[in-house]
């Protein structure tokens, strides 16, 4: 079965769910894992602070008051981060956080010494995730400075204080670009979805046309036909054998139709559709005038001709089936650079707004480039006309050459 472009993109893309996409929520423990382990590759340059617990350069209380500390920071740190690629927080746990980590930074460095600076980088880069990009450059310069004060009131950290500056601002903006970039992504995520859909309801619209007009058409013949031929079974047998295998040529017809429309590949032609007028008009007892209608023009293009034919198809269906005409005109003729098309009928005419299969029509006309005008006839009934646009190749003649 052919699908549609859009569709293999999408089930394409969504074929790969091992890696997650940028933006995206982790939709299995895969996924959160492997945002995870690439969050915790930049958790290595906590390794300062961690070897200063170890090495036994401060008491006891002083080591678990940092153990603790720093795995608060941590734990806050992430939750953050995660903040945009799993369940949403409340923008008040947000600023609560902020200000935790801030606070745990400083003391920490303050109390503990200069190998806690560090603290400010991860600081820098939460402010970036979570804060609007103009709120963002703004704190993480205030983080920075905040950083170099700390680094001040610590003996012998000037130059790990020099040398943290970059990666504080580097860190902090780069991942406000990053999260500008999430939100970027997410935005056209979602409008390739809505593409999707819209595509899909385009093609629903395509075949509820196709088949509102192949069915209605093949239907109301069958009925007409039905009809004869119980009025005809009485007294004349082979008339009426005659309306039933008509009945089984229309059904068979309707049903090749209905399958080529499904699959997108029929379109009719005025020959043909001038054929089945003839025929329809002829069973429901309208006297039809199609001598003026010829079936094929040179400079129509198949796109043009699907959709003129199709309007001459809605046309005669609802002379059959709603006009009460005893007589029904087809013509077909230029129009300026157009060629039009005009079904006029005898019958009682219309004043309500247009039904499914006029508005559809008018909708298919228009993806031609065509249009359509319905209204009252000359001499009272009702008269369509259908204008599809003319492809003419421009020749210029050939005349005398231009004297001197």
């Amino acid at each position: 079965m052919n699908r549609p472009t859009w569709w293999r993109h999408t089930a394409a893309h969504d074929e790969d769910t091992d890696a997650p996409a940028v933006g995206q929520i982790p939709e299995n423990r895969r996924q959160a894992l492997i945002k995870l382990l690439w969050t915790g590759i930049w958790m290595a340059y906590l390794g300062a602070p961690v070897s200063d617990l170890m090495e036994g350069n401060h008491t006891v209380p002083a080591t678990v008051f940092g153990a603790l500390g720093l795995l608060v920071f941590v734990g806050i740190y992430l939750l953050l981060v995660f903040r945009y690629t799993g369940r949403a927080m409340s923008r008040a746990s947000v600023h609560r956080g902020l200000v935790t980590i801030c606070v745990l930074a400083a003391v920490l460095t303050v109390t503990l010494g200069e190998a806690w600076l560090v603290l400010a980088v991860y600081v820098s880069v939460a402010f970036g995730a979570v804060l609007p990009t103009r709120v963002a450059r703004w704190v993480i310069l205030l983080n920075t400075a905040a950083m170099v004060g700390a680094g001040l009131l610590v003996r012998g950290s000037d130059d790990l204080m020099s040398a943290l500056v970059v990666p504080s601002l580097l860190g902090g903006f780069a991942m406000s670009a990053v999260r500008q970039m999430v939100r970027t992504t997410r935005a056209l995520r979602e409008a390739r979805a809505t593409v999707a859909q819209l595509a899909a309801n385009e093609e629903r619209l395509r075949l509820a046309r196709d088949l509102h007009d192949l069915l209605g058409h093949s239907l109301s013949l069958i009925t007409l036909k039905s009809e004869l031929a119980g009025r005809m079974l009485p007294g004349k047998p082979e008339q009426a054998a005659q309306q039933v295998a008509d009945i089984e040529r229309v059904s068979r017809q309707a049903l090749v139709d209905v399958r080529e429309a499904v699959s997108g590949f029929r379109r009719p032609t005025l020959e043909a559709e001038l054929a089945g007028a003839r025929t329809a008009l002829a069973a429901a007892g309208i006297t039809a005038d199609l001598h003026r209608a010829g079936a094929h023009h040179p400079d129509l293009p198949p796109d043009q001709e699907g959709a003129l034919a199709w309007a001459l198809r809605e046309a005669v269906t609802n002379v059959v089936r709603h006009s009460g005409a005893r007589h029904c005109v087809v013509t077909l003729g230029e129009v300026g650079d157009d060629l039009c098309l005009t079904v006029t009928d005898d019958g009682r005419g219309t004043t309500g707004p247009h039904g499914n299969g006029l508005t559809g029509l008018a909708e298919r006309l228009q993806l031609a480039d065509g249009r359509l005008e319905t209204g009252p006839g000359a001499h009272g009934g009702f008269t369509l006309r259908a204008l599809a646009p003319l492809s003419r190749s421009a020749e210029l003649p050939a005349g005398p050459s231009p004297g001197p």
